[in-house]
């Protein structure tokens, strides 16, 4: 489970809703009109699924579900040690001598591309077949943080075309001045779930998948120069430092630390 996006969601829904029963609306309040929630919600979803193709829309709820649980996308650190040992065995013994540990390499994407350079492959192939695979996820991530944006953006209009229809029901009743008061608190209502919706669930989803998106995308170019450098038979000291450059400033410095003290 990612942290952040739970403990994010946490307070976001302790901020408006204990909020709003402080200011003395009651929780019940907002899910007593469920006109508000299907205009809001089902034709938000329904607008994005227009704007994208079908095949993009069934791997929608695993986008969504991937902003709380993204699963194991590697340690950059740790395929840094990786590589520099195996940039110091392929320049003690040659690169041939890798051929042996391919069936320890757990990351997939780091296995073929060892497996193009041991097998002789032009380094601008290589990178080349690396950076196409690169790009092919870094369009997939896309369009789902693409999708929970365009959600995002389409809430807070079908909030105030809810609003819309609850005064147009309202105004309709003229001659009962009593409902008034309801009718217009219960089209304000759709306007709270656009919104909410927009600002409090899927622009925030859409800015979680685009970051988690950049740091698998940073890791993998973080493995494709490491494994161009084995090829090329750069220095395992200078390759360490290159590629600890990736890190960010706190993983950097304690991986400084770590080589200090060994």
């Amino acid at each position: 489970m990612e942290p952040a996006s739970l403990i994010g969601l946490v307070l976001v829904l302790v901020g408006v809703f204990v909020g709003s029963s402080m200011k003395g609306v009651s929780i019940g309040a907002y899910f007593g009109v469920p006109a508000a929630l299907l205009i809001v919600i089902v034709a938000s979803l329904g607008a994005t699924i227009m704007s994208n193709a079908m095949a993009d829309v069934k791997n929608m709820p695993k986008a969504f579900l991937k902003a709380f649980k993204p699963g194991d996308t590697g340690d950059p650190s740790a395929s840094i040690d990786r590589i520099v040992e195996f940039a110091e065995r392929a320049r003690r013994e040659g690169l041939l001598a890798l051929e042996d540990e391919m069936d320890k390499v757990e990351d997939p994407f780091m296995r073929r591309g060892l497996q193009m350079a041991i097998d002789g492959g032009d380094p601008e192939m290589v990178r080349d077949v690396m950076e196409t695979e690169v790009n092919a996820m870094r369009e997939r991530h896309k369009v789902g943080a693409t999708f929970m944006t365009s959600v995002g953006i389409f809430s807070p209009t079908f909030g105030i075309i809810g609003a819309v229809v609850g005064l147009i029901a309202t105004l309709s009743h003229l001659d009962d001045p009593s409902a008034l008061g309801h009718g217009i608190a219960a089209a304000f209502i759709a306007t709270f779930w656009g919104v909410f919706a927009a600002n409090g669930i899927f622009l925030p989803i859409g800015n979680k998948l685009k970051r988690l998106s950049a740091n698998e995308l940073a890791h993998k170019q973080l493995i494709i120069e490491g494994i161009l450098s084995i090829q090329a038979g750069s220095n395992p000291r200078m390759l360490d430092d290159i590629l600890t450059s990736y890190l960010g400033p706190k993983e950097r410095l304690a991986r400084m630390e770590e080589r200090k003290s060994a």
